[in-house]
C-alpha cells in the first residue's frame, strides 16, 4: 500500500516509520525535517528503535493509496484543500480535537475514517523522532457501524508492529479520547507540568472534571459515555504517560498556537455547563493572543 503521512511532526513521523518497515511511505511534513530523512534516513529511539528511509517532500504527491492526516486541528481546513488535488482511495485522520474527519469528508471525495492513537512522540532534532510510550491506534469509520476499509487498513497497520483495533464505536471512542485530551492537555500546558504531576491533587481534580464535563457532553449528543469511563481512561494514560510533556504544553513552550478551541473549546461550545472547560479554554485563548508569534496566525 501507498502511503502518505500529512503532517509529519513527531507523531506523523513515528507512525510513517512504523508503516515504512512494511510499506512505500511519503513523509510530508516541514524543513529541515524532510530534507534530513531524505538524506540518511529516519531514525526512530527510544521504546522503539528502527531505522527506515521513507521519502520526505513538502508537498502532497499526486496520488496515493491512503493518506494520514496528523495535522494541528486548526490546519485541518488547509490540509483538505492540499488533499483536494491528491488521487487517493482512502484518508485517516489521527488527530486531536473534534470536527476532523466531517471537514475532510466535505472537500475530499475519497473515504475518510477516523482513529485515535496513545503512541507518544517527540521529534528531537530533523530525521529522528523519539518513541515515548507504546500505545494503541484505533480505527474505523467516524459515525460507527463495520467497514471493510478499516478491516485492511488495520492489517496494514499490525503489518508494520503497531497495535491496532478496528472498532465498531467509533463516535463513543472518538469522545473518549477528547475526554482524556480535555483533561491532560489544558491542565499540563497551564501548569506546566508533565503529565504524571495530574496523578496527584489539585491538578487531578481539574482534570477529572474537565473529562466529566466531556462526557456529559457526550450523553447529550447521543454517545454513550460515562463518567467513570472518562475518568478511567483518564487516569490510565496520566499513568501510561507520566513522563510525558502533552503536546499542548510543547505549543505554549515553542509559543505556538494550541488546539484549545477543538477540545476544552469545543466541549464548552454545548448547551451544558462546562465550566471548567470554559475556564481552561479561556485562559488558553487569552495566552495564545498575547504570546503567539505573529507568524503563527490564530
Amino acid at each position: 500500500m501507498d502511503i502518505v503521512v500529512f503532517g509529519a511532526g513527531s507523531l506523523g513521523s513515528l507512525i510513517g516509520g512504523l508503516l515504512a518497515q512494511e510499506h512505500p511511505v511519503t513523509l510530508v511534513g516541514r524543513e529541515p525535517h524532510v530534507r534530513a530523512v531524505n538524506e540518511s534516513g529516519l531514525t526512530v529511539t527510544g521504546d522503539i528503535q528502527i531505522e527506515v528511509s521513507p521519502v520526505g517532500r513538502t508537498t502532497i504527491p499526486a496520488e496515493a493509496d491512503l493518506v494520514i492526516v496528523t495535522v494541528k486541528a486548526y490546519d485541518t481546513p488547509t490540509a483538505a484543500a492540499a488533499l483536494s488535488d491528491c488521487a487517493c482511495d482512502a484518508v485517516l485522520s489521527l488527530q486531536n480535537g473534534m470536527g476532523n474527519e466531517e471537514t475532510l469528508s466535505e472537500a475530499l471525495s475519497a473515504d475518510v475514517l477516523a482513529g485515535t492513537t496513545t503512541y507518544g512522540a517527540i521529534q528531537d532534532e530533523p530525521g529522528t523522532v523519539r518513541c515515548t510510550g507504546r500505545g494503541e491506534v484505533v480505527i474505523g469509520p467516524p459515525d460507527g457501524g463495520s467497514s471493510s476499509l478499516a478491516d485492511r487498513i488495520g492489517g496494514v497497520f499490525e503489518a508494520g508492529g503497531i497495535e491496532t483495533t478496528v472498532a465498531t464505536d467509533m463516535p463513543r471512542r472518538t469522545w473518549e479520547k477528547l475526554a482524556i485530551n480535555a483533561g491532560i492537555n489544558a491542565t499540563t500546558a497551564l501548569a506546566r507540568v508533565p503529565n504524571g504531576a495530574l496523578a496527584e491533587k489539585p491538578a487531578m481534580e481539574v482534570a477529572r472534571r474537565a473529562a466529566c464535563e466531556t462526557a456529559r457532553v457526550a450523553r447529550q449528543e447521543g454517545v454513550d459515555l460515562d463518567d467513570r469511563t472518562a475518568v478511567d481512561a483518564l487516569e490510565a494514560v496520566v499513568e501510561a504517560t507520566a513522563d510525558n510533556r502533552s503536546s499542548m504544553y510543547r505549543d505554549i513552550e515553542r509559543g505556538r498556537r494550541t488546539e484549545v478551541a477543538s477540545i476544552n473549546g469545543y466541549v464548552a461550545d454545548h448547551d451544558v455547563k462546562t465550566p471548567v472547560n470554559a475556564t481552561l479554554a479561556a485562559l488558553l485563548e487569552t495566552w495564545e493572543r498575547e504570546n503567539v508569534r505573529r507568524s503563527e496566525p490564530i
